[in-house]
Parts: C-alpha cells; sequence; structure tokens
C-alpha cells in the first residue's frame, strides 16, 4: 500500500517504519525532524519536514499529494506524556498535538475526491481513567480525568473522517523497547543494581512489546475486518511490582528498591499520574479476531525487549 505516516519518527516508528517498509508498502513520513531515519535508504521511502499540528503545513504541496495518493494513513502524532513537569502549557500541549493534528488531517481527507482507504490511529489506554480494581475492554466507559479527556477528544476527531474511509483506534498501553519509553529509562537503573517498583508497586501496567504493536498496525492497515476500537495490550497485563521482579530476572539484578511516589511526583507534578496509577485493561476485540501475540507474556517480552538478539 501507499502509506502516509503521521507521529512516526520516535520510538515506535524506528521499528515500525522499517517494518512496514519490509512488507513491501511504499511510505511518504511526515516528521518534524529533517531525516529521522538517515541510515534508512529506500526508493519506497521519502520524508516531509513538516509540523503536522501547524495548520500551514497542510498547505504545503508535497504533503496535500502524498495524502491524495495514500491508501492508508497511520496517526500516531502527539508530545509524550510523561517525560515533562504538567505545566499548564504543557496539559494544552498535550492535548493540541493530537487533537490539532488529527483535525487537521481529517479535514484535509475530507476534501479530497478519493479519500484513503484506512485510517489508524493512535489513542492510549489512559482512555479509562485509573482504577486498582476495575477491568476494562473496549466497551467499558472512559474515565474522567485529564488523560481520559485527552483520549476522548482524540477519538472523536479521528471519527469525522470521510465515511469511506475504515478507521481502526488503537488504545496503546505501555510500549515496551529498549531504546525508549518506560523500559528504555528504568533499564539503567536496573543495570546498576538499583531497580525496583514505581510507588505502591499495586498499580496495574497494561503493555505491549514494541514489535507487536507494530504487527497490529500492519494487520490494520491490511485487513479489512479490522474497524473500530482496539485495547493495543497483550493479554496478560501485570502489576508495576510484578513488572520489576519480572524485569530483575530478565536482567538477573535485584528489583528490591522502590521509587518513592513523591519524588516522582516532584519530577513529574500530574504527570507521575500515567505511572503511579494504572489500569487492568484487556485486548478483547484483538483476541476475538485471533490477532496472535508474538510475546503475549511478560518474561519473553522483556527477554525480547533487553536481549535485541532474541528478536
Amino acid at each position: 500500500m501507499r502509506l502516509l505516516l503521521l507521529g512516526c519518527s520516535g520510538f515506535v516508528g524506528r521499528e515500525l517504519v522499517p517494518f512496514l517498509l519490509e512488507l513491501g508498502h511504499e511510505i511518504t513520513l511526515v516528521s518534524r525532524q529533517r531525516q529521522p531515519f538517515a541510515a534508512l535508504v529506500s526508493e519506497r521511502f521519502a520524508c516531509l519536514q513538516l509540523d503536522p499540528s501547524d495548520p500551514a503545513s497542510w498547505d504545503n504541496l508535497g504533503l496535500l499529494e502524498a495524502l491524495a495518493a495514500a491508501e492508508g494513513v497511520v496517526n500516531l502524532a502527539g508530545e509524550p506524556i510523561a517525560e515533562k513537569r504538567w505545566t499548564a502549557a504543557h496539559r494544552q500541549l498535550l492535548m493540541e498535538s493530537r487533537i490539532a493534528t488529527t483535525r487537521h488531517l481529517v479535514e484535509a481527507m475530507a476534501r479530497l475526491e478519493h479519500p484513503p482507504q484506512v485510517l489508524v490511529n493512535a489513542s492510549a489506554v489512559g482512555y479509562y481513567g485509573t482504577s486498582l480494581t476495575a477491568e476494562f475492554i473496549e466497551q467499558s466507559p472512559g474515565g474522567e480525568d485529564y488523560l481520559a479527556e485527552i483520549c476522548r477528544r482524540w477519538e472523536a476527531a479521528a471519527a469525522a473522517r470521510p465515511p469511506s474511509c475504515r478507521l481502526v483506534i488503537l488504545r496503546i498501553g505501555i510500549v515496551l523497547g529498549a531504546d525508549g519509553g518506560a523500559l528504555g529509562k528504568m533499564l539503567p537503573v536496573f543495570r546498576l543494581g538499583f531497580g525496583g517498583p514505581v510507588g505502591s508497586g499495586r498499580q496495574w501496567m497494561s503493555w505491549i512489546h514494541r514489535h507487536d504493536l507494530c504487527r497490529l498496525v500492519a494487520t490494520a492497515l491490511e485487513d479489512p475486518r479490522f474497524q473500530g476500537t482496539y485495547n493495543a495490550v497483550a493479554p496478560e497485563p501485570t502489576t508495576m511490582g510484578g513488572f520489576a521482579a519480572a524485569l530483575g530476572q530478565a536482567m538477573g539484578r535485584p528489583s528490591l528498591l522502590p521509587v518513592p511516589a513523591p519524588i516522582l511526583q516532584l519530577l513529574l507534578g500530574d504527570g507521575a499520574q500515567v505511572v503511579l496509577e494504572g489500569q487492568r485493561v484487556r485486548p478483547g476485540r484483538l483476541l476475538a479476531q485471533g490477532f496472535s501475540f508474538q510475546y503475549p507474556e511478560l518474561p519473553a517480552a522483556l527477554a525480547a525487549a533487553t536481549n535485541p538478539a532474541l528478536h
């Protein structure tokens, strides 16, 4: 397929872009970086240096031509959630980086005589709010906190796509990969022998190995049976304490020293909520449609993520 990718130049994109190329797809990547994958050379890969959240970018002839030619679109655009303190300005950036990009995209699609056939749009398990006791499936109601509000508005913006365009929304959990995300931040600490659970350790973590997420995106693009909202998480969520213990075992390091919640709150403010609170999310629709996880269990996922030779 001819694909247009937004927000795919970071942690997930580092594996997703080469993976889609291996499958034979033709890719135009929109990125604020001039060339995020300098070593990636292919006649089926092009990069446009534009900010998709800026309305002026959607007047660019190259972007409009790429959208008009695209058979599928993948939109993962959005500022990272848990990397900075949540000032009022950063809260607004978290919201607008997702909503503005998605709104501009679907408005541009609506102007086309022949819009793309499929839009795969990110959301997050933050849609459900947080709970120590509840279990969430795709039909569960949304939460009431700020992350839930971001996800609600994000999904609503994607739902405004042209009716002829098949929409797949992926509510993504914590993505596991050694070179970024939550695991990437934890690995150096564990290597030094100081790793342990963050906060109480009782909060739930709904996770997915990055390779399974890339396989899911590809499947959603290619398989017309995929439509609507899916929880992009592995079948077995874990607690933060269980995750720390499994990571320590995978690395042959102790996992006894908890990271106190007040320290994280001091660093991240409201953003600490992402790791201090969680949600137990199940991939009900993926399992019902027969999606096969390569890494359904945490020990194998962590072994693969921390040892690339196993991947």
